[in-house]
């Protein structure tokens, strides 16, 4: 997906495109036209409650609406890359089915939208304890409905909402997401869209006027690590909007069924999924004349591309997932999950946001994560091409080139991010040694080397821990031989390396109690908060003034150490 550095919150209204008429003339169905519904689902949409789900590419689910719904907010980015006018966000109708209302929405909407089920790895190690059914197939969206494709200038994207009710899926929970996560995954999708991070994107965001459930979280002040008290949160929806949904996860379900010809039509459904997968995500990669063994390779080869550029951008700004399983791992190779995420402030490369995540979803272990979903990526691709040795032998070898693929992405983000023409890990593995022991301030450290500092005096405010006369001789001797090294470079003068850096390291980042402060007024119904930060966000690269910025540009005080919601949380959404 591209993505611009500076997007602004308002788009271009013309009055052609002012009425739901520009939105309806663009609409697609190709998930549910080319792939299978479940044979067991009901005609009607009203599959609310859990159930096994054992064949088919999807449910039909009737979203259910929330009551009396608010605005939140919308991208106006997104509205323009889609060819709509901001004004489409206060069209009633545009309101009632983003709201989740399919019931009187013009054609070609459907009274009913689609969730797909999909496998759940760990590691490489697939689980089927999170099934009420232990057999992995009550595993999927379970509060996620998609409800239509846009097609506009040659892109195709998946209008996906976001805690729009129970489905099949929804192992006995609600099927409603709170406004706190909704708020948190509105304003990420835009900022890591701004940030040059591939993601799937913000459309808009409502809130109910009436509807509350309970949540575990943090009481006031907490410093507990799991959430200590049960609490009401108003619910929210949120469209998410992808060139497609599929996961990772969806391409495991189907290979293992295929495995254990679970169905008569099994290995067709995973040929099916594979295919869509490829002409929804692939289409100007891979020529689809070409005999399908020599495809499916093709995507293989992609996939793992984009996968290590994707995760090597996360480690570039400070963005931690949280919960890389492969069921949050998008085919696409884009950032698809924005539950337990977090961007690291004081340098750690443990840093872990979630309290359920473990060190091996930590900061700088995200490659490994990503290694083992693309073993369970290829594993399915490998199911599928059973019978073809050449083929399988072929994907063998991709599969087991994702480390040097995810070395060489990691080693060209970190000389750019410093400013070099070639990696040098010498002077890398001295640097990471000492950002740890100073706790420097991630964005604020690497913005400062911008500034091409000949002392380490210019770099000590961007430290969290003060720093002793033998670690200013340490920093002093990395940041002479880094400097030496900028020099090296012929035909490179000071300026065309400061500039280059700076496109790589973002000025402003993602600081969680400012977001805190946004959610919590959202919650009284004061969303001017969340506007605003949703505007600074969107250039996270250019010199910002104002009173959000200010706060912006500054460590963590240290009254948020420690503190439950800010420091840490829990997956409560």
């Amino acid at each position: 997906m591209n993505a611009s550095v500076n997007d602004s919150a308002t788009a271009t209204q013309t009055p052609s495109q002012s009425s739901m008429d520009a939105l309806l003339a663009r609409m697609a169905f190709s998930y549910t036209n080319q792939l299978r519904a479940d044979p067991e689902a009901t005609e009607d949409g009203h599959d609310h409650r859990p159930r096994e789900v054992r064949s088919g590419h999807y449910v039909p689910v009737a979203p259910t609406p929330i009551g009396e719904p608010e605005y939140v907010s919308h991208s106006g980015g997104l509205f323009r890359d889609l060819g709509l006018a901001d004004d489409l966000a206060d069209d009633p109708a545009f309101r009632s089915i983003f709201s989740g209302d399919l019931s009187d929405a013009p054609s070609p909407f459907r009274p009913t939208g689609w969730a797909t089920g999909y496998a759940l790895s760990i590691y490489g190690t697939e689980y089927v304890q999170q099934c009420p059914f232990r057999t992995g197939n009550g595993y999927g969206d379970g509060r996620a409905i998609s409800v239509a494709e846009v097609v506009h200038d040659g892109r195709r994207w998946e209008l996906q909402l976001k805690g729009a009710g129970r489905t099949p899926y929804c192992r006995g929970g609600d099927g409603r997401a709170v406004l706190r996560s909704s708020v948190r995954e509105f304003l990420a999708q835009e900022f890591m869209h701004a940030l040059g991070v591939p993601t799937s994107r913000s459309l808009s965001l409502y809130a109910s006027g009436t509807d509350a459930v309970m949540r575990p979280w943090y009481s006031a002040g907490s410093q507990t690590y799991e959430p200590d008290v049960m609490m009401p949160h108003r619910v929210a929806i949120s469209t998410r909007v992808a060139p497609s949904f599929l996961r990772v996860g969806q391409l495991e379900l189907f290979a293992r069924r295929a495995r254990t010809n679970a169905h008569p039509r099994a290995h067709d459904e995973l040929r099916m999924i594979v295919a869509h997968a490829i002409e929804r995500e692939y289409a100007d990669e891979i020529d689809r004349e070409r005999p399908f063994g020599e495809q499916v390779v093709a995507l293989a080869r992609r996939f793992r591309t984009r996968l290590a550029s994707l995760v090597a951008n996360w480690i570039r700004v400070g963005y931690c997932q949280g919960n890389f399983n492969s069921d949050n791992c998008a085919v696409g190779g884009f950032t698809l999950d924005y539950g337990p995420f977090g961007f690291c402030e004081a340098f750690d490369p443990r840093f872990q946001p979630w309290t359920g995540g473990g060190e091996h979803f930590s900061f700088f272990n995200q490659p490994a994560a990503a290694e083992a979903n693309f073993h369970m990526f290829s594993a399915a691709l490998r199911t599928l091409m059973d019978g073809d040795e050449a083929v399988q032998n072929e994907l063998d070898e991709i599969r087991q080139g994702f480390g040097a693929e995810m070395r060489l992405q990691l080693q060209r983000m970190w000389a750019r991010k410093l400013g070099l023409q070639r990696f040098d890990a010498e002077l890398f593995s001295r640097l990471v040694h000492l950002m740890h022991g100073s706790r420097v301030d991630y964005t604020l450290f690497f913005r400062a080397l911008c500034d091409l500092p000949e002392d380490v005096a210019a770099l000590e405010p961007t430290f969290y821990r003060p720093a002793s006369d033998e670690t200013r001789q340490q920093w002093q001797g990395w940041l002479d031989e880094w400097t030496a090294s900028l020099r090296s470079g012929a035909g490179r003068d000071s300026e065309a390396v400061s500039i280059a850096m700076r496109q790589a390291n973002p000025r402003y980042t993602w600081r969680e109690w400012l977001v805190v402060s946004a959610y919590k007024r959202a919650e009284q119904g004061d969303y001017a908060l969340v506007r605003e930060l949703q505007t600074h966000l969107n250039a996270p690269y250019a010199e910002q003034s104002g009173e959000l910025a200010a706060q912006s540009d500054q460590k963590r005080p240290d009254r948020f150490d420690g503190l439950g919601g800010v420091a840490h949380l829990s997956c409560s959404s």
